[in-house]
């Protein structure tokens, strides 16, 4: 019968995890559901790719021209997102930095969590510097440019929800396999002042 105890060990590891994931899921997405964040995200990096793949300067001040609307409406939703995500109860906010999955990681670890409500909110703030235009026409190696660094955010904003819901190591895998890009690249690639911000909260 003994070897029946690492099985239930593991069986009620499990279980205790996917439990407290599926919880932390639920939280999430409540509060961007009442947002059309995760539609606007997609529209813009599936723009930007387009843009950025566009030979002709013309051309791509066309399809950028046509993305400044969703822009906005990323850039004032992010806002109201980060606002009402800081209503959460600080304890289920916080975000394990151990390398996976634990349930109650926040109790029984606290010193190695951090606030998704201020994460959240650099991301908002960080986003929305990021979306603002030059006045003037710009140069097209500074669209490109823009195009880039708002991608490269909006990666490690996904990357961040993953991560509250799951883990970093989760989070990671799933950035690499759905733009075939390493959690590092991300964020070596977004603005100093995000990168800055992001590292003194989460200490990674």
């Amino acid at each position: 019968m003994e070897f029946l105890i690492p099985v239930v060990f593991v069986v009620g590891f499990w279980m205790l995890k996917n439990r407290e994931q599926q919880q932390r899921i639920a939280l999430l997405g409540g509060v961007l559901s009442r947002f059309e964040i995760e539609k606007l995200m997609q529209t813009l990096m599936d723009g930007y790719m387009r843009a950025l793949g566009e030979g002709s300067p013309e051309r791509q001040a066309q399809v950028l021209a046509y993305l400044a609307a969703q822009e906005d409406k990323l850039g004032a939703q992010l806002q109201q997102f980060a606002e009402a995500f800081a209503q959460v109860w600080a304890d289920d906010a916080l975000i394990s930095t151990l390398p996976i999955g634990f349930p109650w990681a926040h109790k029984i670890f606290p010193a190695a969590t951090f606030d998704g409500r201020k994460l959240m909110q650099v991301h908002a703030d960080a986003l929305v510097a990021a979306l603002a235009r030059p006045a003037g026409d710009a140069p097209p190696q500074h669209a490109k440019d823009r195009a880039f660094t708002i991608t490269a955010e909006l990666m490690l904003l996904q990357h961040s929800c993953h991560w509250f819901c799951r883990s970093k190591t989760v989070a990671s895998a799933r950035l690499l396999a759905r733009h075939q890009t390493r959690y590092e690249q991300v964020l070596a690639a977004v603005a100093p002042a995000t990168r800055t911000a992001y590292q003194s909260l989460t200490g990674q």
